[in-house]
C-alpha cells in the first residue's frame, strides 16, 4: 500500500467538519471533482469506505471516524514541523556556537547576549573561550560559527572577517606606583610584567609596541586571563597591558590605568562564514554584534 497524503487526509478532514463536498472544496480552494477524486483514491488505498454519500450531509463511517483522528494528528504534526522548519530558516530559533576571549567575555559578551535574549529568546547561543588562532581554525573545521579575534589574522578560503571594534590598550599597574601621565616603553620595560601568553595576538601586539622602541623586555609571569592578571597588578605583582573596552570598565581595587605613548590598539573582528552559507540564526547574531561595533 502507497503511503497516505496528507492533502487527501485534509480533504477528508474538511468534508468530516463542512458536512459536504462542495463546501470542503470552497474551503480548501479546490475544484470539486479534485475533492471526490481525493476521497476515492484514499478509499481505493485503504480498501474501505470512509463517507456515506447521498444524504444532506455527508457523514463519515466507522472507519472515516477512526482515520479522521488520526489525520487530525498528523496535519497538526506535519504543520509543527513546517513552522519550526520556518522558525530557524528565519533565524527564529536555533543555536549558534560562539567562540571568544576572556576579555571580549567579562565585559562585552554578556551585553550581547541580553541583547540576544530580549530579541530573539529561542536562540542559544553556545559560547566556547577560545584563542583568536583556535578560532579560526575552529571556523574552518566547521565545529564553530562566529569568533570574535583579534587583528591581523592571515585570510583563510571561506572565512570572513569584518572590523568589530578598536580599543585602546592601556598599563594596567598596580595603585601605589609613581607613574607619569603617559607610560612609554623604556619606562615600563624597567618594571615587573604580566603578559598573555606567547601564542597570542595580544603578546605580539604587545612586542611590538617595546620593538617599535628597540625594546624586548622579559615578563614575569603570562597568562591568557586577563581578570587574573589585573588581580595580580592590584596585588603589586608587576604592570600588565590590556585594552580598555569602555570608559566605565570597573577595575579592580588598587589598580590605575594610564594611557600609553605612544598609543597602541587592539583591533578586534567578528569571523564568520560568507552570509549566503550561514543560517538564520547566526545571521541574528551577527546582527546583535553589529550593534556592538566601534571604530
Amino acid at each position: 500500500m502507497r503511503e497516505l497524503n496528507l492533502d487527501q487526509l485534509r480533504t477528508l478532514v474538511a468534508i468530516t467538519d463542512l458536512g459536504t463536498f462542495s463546501a470542503a472544496a470552497r474551503a480548501l480552494h479546490l475544484a470539486q471533482p479534485t475533492v471526490s477524486l481525493h476521497i476515492s483514491e484514499l478509499e481505493s488505498r485503504l480498501g474501505a469506505t470512509l463517507v456515506l454519500r447521498g444524504g444532506r450531509k455527508v457523514e463519515p463511517t466507522a472507519a472515516g471516524v477512526v482515520l479522521v483522528e488520526r489525520a487530525r494528528r498528523l496535519l497538526r504534526d506535519a504543520d509543527d514541523a513546517v513552522d519550526a522548519v520556518q522558525r530557524h530558516v528565519e533565524g527564529r530559533t536555533g543555536r549558534v556556537r560562539l567562540g571568544s576571549s576572556t576579555g571580549v567575555l567579562v565585559y562585552l559578551l554578556p551585553k550581547v547576549l541580553k541583547a540576544m535574549e530580549r530579541a530573539h529568546p529561542d536562540i542559544d547561543v553556545e559560547v566556547s573561550i577560545l584563542g583568536s588562532a583556535q578560532s579560526m581554525e575552529r571556523l574552518g573545521q566547521g565545529t564553530l560559527d562566529v569568533g570574535l579575534v583579534a587583528l591581523p589574522q592571515t585570510e583563510r578560503p571561506g572565512i570572513v572577517l569584518t572590523h568589530w571594534r578598536s580599543d585602546p590598550m592601556m598599563a594596567f599597574v598596580p595603585q601605589a606606583w609613581a607613574v607619569p601621565k603617559r607610560i612609554t616603553p623604556q619606562w615600563l620595560a624597567a618594571r615587573p610584567l604580566i603578559f598573555n601568553d606567547s601564542t597570542t595576538q595580544m603578546y605580539r601586539l604587545t612586542m611590538e609596541w617595546f620593538a617599535d622602541a628597540g625594546l624586548s623586555p622579559r615578563t614575569r609571569i603570562e597568562l591568557n586571563y586577563n581578570e587574573a592578571m589585573k588581580s595580580l597588578v592590584a596585588a603589586g605583582y608587576g604592570a600588565a597591558l590590556l585594552p580598555l573596552e569602555h570608559a566605565g570598565e570597573q577595575l579592580h581595587q588598587g589598580v590605575q590605568v594610564v594611557p600609553l605613548k605612544p598609543a597602541l590598539t587592539r583591533h578586534t573582528a567578528v569571523a564568520h562564514r560568507p552570509l549566503e552559507a550561514v543560517d538564520g540564526a547566526t545571521r541574528n547574531l551577527l546582527l546583535t554584534l553589529a550593534q556592538f561595533r566601534q571604530v
